[in-house]
């Protein structure tokens, strides 16, 4: 990218956050599957993950950092609305630090011919925009979306009666995307006719003209003779023929050439024959309720799922499966790290497709478990289940975020909490170290490697001079084992092939433990309600010990 480019600032935009790479912990009772499978290709592997998204977002990076095929996003809008379901309406420049860093984590998890799509509306959509420019690139930007959210006028509006809402669209590498087609709609189809009966079939008129000079295309500047009156047909010098000479004589040859019914027209079109269309269209920027659906559609659809407490702000499954279809094919990765509902994992299950979803609410248990049982059982009748034939079966998996890693004790001391039994703490290590978490049954020092020849070994204990000289051995001269350990007893140097660290000192300034809320929840101060960022937890101050034996 330029080193000029425009960047948007606000307060607070250089406080980044010192993520701690959760480990994610399934609870069985709440995952659900179906006997059947999706298609040819049985989908279990789904995950809904209940915390804070910007941890999760975080836990998640080491597994899917460049695996993640398209990601579509519905976050708060900042608009001040008293959502039930959401804490929207924060201070600007804190909305825009909320939306930076799951942004620029969200990128990283995409497929290098990955794309992001982006739902907002006019409160924020400028600069998030120019945001989406600074960390995804200018040139990755792919299109605004307008969608018609209502198709009713709201006459107690003060101003204007707004109709639409934006989906910004990004490419990770825009050179790399290949969006699919849609298949012609019935106004498609409609604007072919056969007004002159030709046997060649229904047709439409095109411009025989393009925003071509002639001074730019003099070749493209010349008299043709109006087949009634017998005169030269010149056109404009700013705006002349789309065809030279030659490909114009055909066009006569094959009777192309429209002068309208009574040979009216002083300027002729070019018969489009529909046997000559593609099959698929090229997708366009402003997508109608009826193509995609509207929020009073999303409304009622809620409203079949949940009678008694439908969710506030859904979006059309329509909109989500036009998207979907753009963007992804059956087996693609598809994430939602602002869940709501559900909307997009259902409408990506029922499309065969794989899916992640985050929601820190409650209405993770109350909304999005009910739905996806009843996607997954085929009791869900509405949505897009007629149009993709949906039957039901897959299934998905329920994951919360595991506690912070350490906490401090009673004297202030950080120590490792105890809710981590010995396979979460030797996770929970190899995430902060950067290594893979592949725990092997046969050797109980491998809990995970960087490289074929990189191991690590986590484990509380104190480890003695000649346990450490045991491990050395197994080890070997061709591979390295680093430790983290509780504590040990060895003379500095006296192992090459072993690097021993005590935890927790060991991996303290890895990160901000203690801290389980990134949502920058605001609180409200002083008479006329400013806006102030929530505390942040408590720091860290131990200094790391690290020790190499």
């Amino acid at each position: 990218m330029a080193k000029n480019k425009l960047e948007l600032t606000w307060v607070g935009k250089d406080d980044r956050p010192r993520l701690e790479p959760r480990v994610l912990i399934e609870d069985p009772s709440l995952s659900h599957r179906a006997a059947a499978g999706v298609g040819d290709a049985p989908i279990y592997d789904n995950r809904l993950i209940f915390g804070d998204n910007l941890l999760a977002l975080k836990a998640l990076e080491q597994e899917f950092a460049g695996k993640v095929k398209c990601i579509y996003i519905d976050p708060p809008y900042n608009t001040g609305s008293a959502f039930e379901h959401f804490d929207d309406g924060r201070e600007h420049s804190i909305w825009l630090s909320l939306m930076n860093a799951r942004l620029e984590l969200l990128r990283r998890l995409l497929t290098r011919d990955g794309s992001l799509w982006v739902s907002i509306d006019d409160n924020e959509h400028a600069y998030l925009k120019v945001m989406l420019d600074e960390i995804f690139g200018r040139e990755n930007f792919v299109a605004c979306v307008v969608w018609e959210k209502t198709t009713s006028a709201r006459n107690d509006a003060l101003y204007f009666s707004t109709d639409q809402e934006y989906v910004l669209v990004y490419a990770r590498e825009k050179a790399s995307i290949n969006l699919n087609k849609i298949e012609r709609t019935q106004a498609a189809e409609d604007a072919y006719t056969n007004p002159d009966n030709d046997p060649r079939g229904p047709w439409r008129e095109g411009d025989y003209k393009c925003a071509k000079s002639a001074d730019e295309r003099p070749n493209l500047f010349y008299p043709i003779i109006h087949p009634r009156t017998g005169e030269e047909v010149w056109p404009r010098r700013t705006r002349v023929w789309a065809y030279g000479r030659a490909e114009h004589e055909r066009h006569v040859a094959e009777g192309r050439l429209w002068w309208g019914r009574t040979g009216n027209y002083r300027l002729p079109k070019l018969k489009r024959f529909r046997s000559d269309a593609p099959s698929e269209l090229v997708p366009r920027t402003l997508w109608f309720a009826s193509d995609v659906g509207q929020t009073r559609s999303a409304k009622h659809e809620m409203k079949v799922l949940f009678p008694e407490n439908p969710f506030e702000t859904p979006k059309p499954e329509r909109l989500v499966h036009r998207i979907l279809q753009l963007a992804t094919n059956p087996g693609d990765l598809v994430l939602d790290s602002f869940a709501g509902s559900g909307t997009t994992a259902a409408v990506a299950h029922k499309m065969g497709r794989q899916w992640i979803t985050i929601e820190l609410g409650e209405h993770a248990h109350t909304h999005i478990i009910p739905r996806m049982r009843k996607v997954i059982d085929g009791d869900d009748p509405g949505g897009i289940t007629d149009a993709v034939n949906w039957q039901g079966g897959g299934g998905f998996r329920y994951f919360r975020l595991a506690p912070s890693l350490l906490e401090k004790d009673s004297w202030g001391n950080w120590v490792i909490s105890p809710t981590y039994n010995s396979a979460m703490l030797a996770e929970a290590v190899c995430k902060l170290e950067g290594f893979t978490y592949a725990p092997n049954a046969e050797t109980f020092w491998q809990h995970g490697q960087s490289t074929e020849r990189d191991f690590i070994y986590v484990t509380t204990q104190t480890l003695t001079h000649d346990q450490l000289a045991e491990l050395s051995a197994q080890v070997g001269p061709d591979r390295s084992l680093l430790i983290c350990c509780g504590s040990f007893k060895a003379r500095s140097g006296s192992f090459p092939n072993l690097t021993v660290k005590k935890i927790p000192a060991a991996v303290l300034d890895k990160c901000e433990f203690g801290r389980d809320d990134y949502a920058l929840n605001a609180r409200r101060n002083g008479e006329n309600g400013e806006m102030a960022e929530a505390a942040s937890a408590a720091e860290a101050e131990a200094v790391e010990e690290p020790a190499t034996a």
